[in-house]
């Protein structure tokens, strides 16, 4: 019988069956899709000899004034910059907590250092020791201590905690000497987590999608309601409040028995123990009934415990970067020493002194130049009034300034659809934000207003702060429920691997998802962590390029927790994280369970380089879907040809010709068949084949109702791109 080609649809198909996704692809493993066919994907080299101590979740390009280009780098314990080859550590300081004194015990590690006053640390924190002096007989010297990083190992009482050194003390000392300690800025937890504990600060324990409106009438700081007198609060609207309850107003909790629209009857200042306090017209209004008060216990499901993460952004060549839930810091690259000068928030001209100090994120807007925080406090200062839906934008052009006056643009507002805002990026001309529910534009209108706000989608919030990425005016993201793109109007993205991702996607983790863009490729990446993982160790890639049934989509295993795009610089680079490992840069004296993280530049050669220089061979390999002779296959215009025997016959295949537009090295191909769809592969006997440059064609015994073919590489140096495939395929009967 003649040769039968197969033309196959580009793209990974798992929403179909094996022998459903005609024409399809349905598994892969570093391969990507160009111009539709597969092929193996770059390699990647390490960019330093150094590993990243901790787990690298957000990476900023930029360049300063004299054409010097910059990667910041922030984890879960530092904030780095790579320049030219090196890493340099900017994390800020806290305040030093000087004449610290020191005491040991022989033949031991452990180190217990007594500050003057409460320092505030906790097990896990980084401290640097400074300006060191040794009481006699530790069988330390100074220059074991000085100008060196320490995790803290234990925190005994307020003003003692441990360290652990990297030898053993020669006697016990009960104290001596002294220390300037200088703790650096706390950023958080290396993986996201839930846990029991109580509601903190903005009330974590209100319940997702609890209902919102304002306050129609001021409050008095009094027992009574609006305006100083009555038993009622008006509100703009009580629509889906509760019948009775209780509600959240700033601090304030108020509890009422009815509602009568629009408004809530028989109220109770100060409820459950809040102090009443003067409320403005207009201020939000939440349903607090099912809350969890202070000192009530919530369930393991209610408290999130996110990951350590950064905001990174510039204003010119200065570095704005804010730790998630806490201060904004800026660093200067064109202050004298910049590479020896820490972020801090007195930079000199661009001081934060007077930003919020709890934020869930910040940006710079486009073209206007604000500083704008998202999930800020409503009083500047005082982290008890964080509100997870509050937004603050500063002056034009004035990072520093944020008391709205009648010649300024500072300003705030507040969202109402969402519980929180999860994150926010820049696209054409304005600012998307987003909440865990909901999508807003966020576009510069100018005096009085300065922005204006308008909600663009619901049911399409964003599932981690790092999960979304935009493309030439075009917003891709990762929500709970699906994948969303916008672009002017929010789309649902029809996914071929949808169940597949969703199925293995840890998503209370979803903090730890890490978007990217490979325009050399025009792919969207999301790096998201499987069931049973602390960490990301799977991605799915949307091929923007190529929207042949809704898109071109493919999965992969090979894991990274950040990544940027060749803007900055002409590749893309990545990082990896290993928890079984300890890093190496910055050295930190006796750490424990900190990880590393490697540090490559993407789409080089054909393999991974480290570190060290050796070479570990990037796999690859791609299967097509259960062959029978029942299914016509198209040609390159569309047009159903071959076969149609109703699935009743065995197919006999005595020979296969591979088409390979490139082939670097060996690639090799095997065969398997089945009897039915639900079956397991049997591979076949001459299985797998070695296909090389030179190969025409193979001659193969196959028999089954169904055929599939993988084709895959395993030894470095090698490269692929697939074109065609040619069976010698008849019927051979029926059983």
């Amino acid at each position: 019988m003649a040769l039968i080609e197969y033309n196959f649809l580009p793209g990974i198909d798992k929403q179909d069956t094996t022998a459903g996704a005609e024409n399809r692809w349905i598994d892969s493993d570093n391969v990507r899709f160009r111009y539709g066919l597969p092929e193996k994907v770059g390699g990647w080299s390490s960019l330093i000899s150094d590993t990243i101590v901790g787990v690298a979740r957000k990476q900023h390009g930029f360049v300063d004034l004299d054409g010097n280009r910059y990667v910041a780098i922030g984890t879960d314990k530092f904030l780095l910059l790579y320049f030219e080859g090196q890493l340099h550590d900017i994390t800020p300081l806290k305040s030093t907590l000087s004449s610290s004194t020191i005491a040991t015990v022989n033949n031991n590690p452990i180190c217990t250092i007594t500050t003057s006053t409460s320092h505030n640390l906790e097990p896990g924190d980084i401290v640097l020791f400074d300006s060191v002096t040794l009481p006699g007989g530790t069988g330390f010297s100074a220059s074991d201590f000085e100008d060196k990083l320490f995790q803290v190992t234990s925190v005994p009482t307020p003003t003692t905690f441990t360290i652990t050194q990297s030898s053993n003390a020669g006697a016990t000392v009960s104290t001596g000497g002294s220390i300037a300690v200088k703790p650096y800025e706390k950023v958080g937890p290396a993986a996201q987590s839930y846990g029991y504990g109580f509601g903190i600060s903005q009330w974590n324990g209100l319940v997702p999608g609890a209902a919102t409106s304002n306050l129609d009438g001021a409050l008095l700081n009094d027992t009574n309601g609006t305006g100083g007198s009555g038993t009622s609060i008006t509100l703009d609207a009580t629509t889906n409040f509760s019948s009775s309850g209780r509600i959240l107003v700033e601090n304030e909790l108020i509890s009422y028995t009815g509602v009568s629209s629009p408004n809530l009857t028989t109220i109770t200042r100060g409820a459950d123990g809040t102090s009443t306090a003067a409320h403005s017209d207009g201020t939000a209004v939440v349903d607090a009934t099912n809350f969890s008060d202070w000192g009530e216990a919530v369930l393991a499901s209610e408290v999130t415990l996110e990951p350590g993460l950064w905001s990174l952004d510039n204003f010119g060549q200065v570095l704005i970067a804010t730790v998630a839930n806490g201060k904004t810091f800026t660093w200067n690259a064109g202050a004298a020493t910049p590479l020896t000068t820490r972020a801090s928030l007195t930079t000199s001209g661009f001081a934060t002194g007077n930003n919020p100090t709890a934020s869930r994120l910040t940006l710079v807007s486009p073209t206007t130049r604000h500083l704008c925080h998202f999930g800020t406090e409503t009083t500047i200062g005082d982290t008890t009034t964080q509100d997870d839906m509050f937004i603050r934008f500063s002056d034009q052009e004035d990072i520093n300034d944020y008391t709205a006056t009648a010649i300024n643009s500072s300003g705030d507002f507040r969202l109402q659809d969402g519980t929180k805002i999860v994150g926010a990026i820049k696209a054409k001309e304005t600012i998307l934000v987003f909440t865990d529910n909901a999508l807003y534009t966020m576009k510069f209108v100018g005096s009085p207003f300065t922005f204006g706000f308008e909600q663009v989608g619901t049911n399409c919030g964003l599932i981690g702060k790092n999960a979304v990425v935009e493309v030439d005016g075009a917003a891709f993201w990762l929500s709970p429920n699906g994948f969303f793109m916008f672009d002017g109007t929010v789309k649902s993205l029809p996914c071929s691997v949808e169940d597949f991702v969703y199925d293995n996607f840890d998503t209370t983790k979803g903090q730890q998802v890490a978007a990217g863009i490979n325009n050399l490729f025009t792919e969207v990446i999301w790096y998201y962590p499987s069931q049973g993982s602390n960490f990301n160790d799977k991605y799915v890639v949307f091929n923007y390029s190529e929207p042949m049934r809704g898109g071109v989509w493919y999965t992969g295993t090979e894991a990274r927790t950040s990544w940027i795009d060749a803007i900055v610089y002409p590749k893309p680079y990545g990082t990896k994280y290993d928890s079984t490992a300890n890093g190496t840069f910055p050295a930190v004296v006796g750490q424990d369970g900190l990880g590393q993280t490697k540090f490559f530049e993407h789409e080089v050669g054909t393999d991974q380089v480290n570190e060290d220089g050796s070479t570990t061979i990037v796999t690859s390999f791609i299967k097509s879907y259960d062959i029978d002779l029942e299914q016509r296959q198209r040609n390159r215009q569309g047009q159903q040809v071959g076969l149609k025997l109703a699935g009743e016959v065995f197919l006999a295949v005595r020979r296969f010709v591979p088409d390979f537009k490139t082939l670097d090295g060996n690639a090799k191909i095997s065969m398997a068949v089945k009897r039915y769809p639900q079956q397991s592969d049997t591979t076949t006997t001459l299985s797998p084949f070695t296909i090389n440059s030179s190969t025409d064609k193979k001659d193969t015994r196959a028999r089954g109702r169904f055929i599939n073919f993988k084709i895959e590489n395993d030894s470095s140096g090698e490269s692929w791109r697939f074109g065609t495939f040619r069976l010698d395929v008849q019927p051979d009967g029926r059983r």
